[in-house]
């Protein structure tokens, strides 16, 4: 009889756990760049994820692009702090665009609360290019420098950064084009208006057959895209891409940040979030309030000194 008595009690009290979990009005959830891009998708994936945790509120997903997510930035801490107002922020970009200059916040006016995936480089080029290969690529860059054009999403961005380190590993010259966003760089790659693009593996993977990945800087080959070679294999010790995350004003609390944290952690370990993301080429990572500040201590680092060597802000 206890026994039965307990569990109907865990029965009853499921959904009020549930309910102290969710917010207690809609969300409204900042975007940074257009729609149509790698942080717009996720921000989707987590609206449905979302709605099906907490069906008494929606998330409504705003945007408000310029600057390659500066704008966004510089203006959210002037959003309330009522933990009803998140933002989608972005590794490497708030610590590269500081150092550049030319946005109006500083790194240490992001306040981010979950890191929840990170989405590797790779270089692509439109499906009817006549480059094949990676060596196809540097053929081409180094028969006529400074002739081929590769998008990328920002100035002063993941891409913008693995854009130049490619040309520096390579000893190749290529001309970085940037655009507001990934959905806006599409339509010039898919169009061929432009020879390819310095961007990440959701972008690959969504636009598999018109596309062709040439290089992608994992470990091992990404099992979606078997036929697309390491940096590591064409001898260039390169793992890396993008983080995405949320943020919130620097006046939300620390209880406010501790709550938006520990939800968004459960969305990153819903089935239905992984199921998500793997199949648009995300790897989920989850970096909450407790591994926060060295986190970011170590990543202003590792950034603050790649920014150096590859010269960003200097041209």
């Amino acid at each position: 009889m206890k026994k039965l008595f307990f569990a109907l009690c865990l029965v009853l009290l499921a959904p009020l756990a549930l309910a102290q979990s969710c917010p207690d009005k809609n969300l409204l959830y900042w975007q940074a760049f257009p729609p149509g891009g790698e942080s717009d998708l996720s921000a989707r994936h987590q609206q449905v994820v979302l709605k099906k945790r907490c069906p008494a509120i929606d998330t409504i997903i705003q945007y408000k692009a310029g600057a390659g997510g500066g704008l966004m930035w510089g203006q959210m801490n002037q959003l309330p702090g009522d933990g009803l107002n998140i933002v989608g922020v972005n590794l490497p970009h708030i610590v590269f665009q500081p150092l550049e200059g030319q946005v109006q916040y500083k790194t240490q006016d992001v306040t981010p609360v979950f890191w929840f995936h990170f989405t590797p480089d790779i270089l692509v080029v439109p499906e009817q290019s006549a480059i094949r290969t990676f060596a196809d690529f540097i053929k081409a860059a180094k028969a006529t420098p400074g002739a081929l054009n590769l998008g990328g999403s920002g100035l002063n961005s993941a891409n913008h950064a693995a854009h130049e380190r490619m040309n520096a590993a390579f000893s190749v010259k290529t001309n970085y084009i940037p655009y507001k966003g990934t959905g806006d760089m599409a339509t010039a790659v898919l169009g061929a208006q432009i020879d390819g693009a310095m961007t990440y593996s959701a972008f690959a993977i969504n636009n598999k057959t018109r596309v062709r990945g040439l290089a992608i800087a994992m470990d091992k080959r990404h099992p979606l895209l078997p036929d697309v070679p390491t940096f590591k294999e064409l001898g260039v010790d390169w793992v890396d891409g993008a983080y995405r995350g949320i943020g919130v004003p620097k006046s939300a609390t620390p209880e406010v940040r501790k709550r938006l944290s520990e939800l968004w952690a459960a969305l990153n370990n819903d089935p239905e979030m992984k199921e998500l993301a793997a199949k648009s080429g995300f790897e989920l990572v989850n970096v909450g309030q407790d591994q926060m500040d060295a986190f970011m201590k170590e990543k202003v680092r590792l950034y603050t000194e790649g920014a150096q060597r590859l010269g960003l802000g200097k041209k």
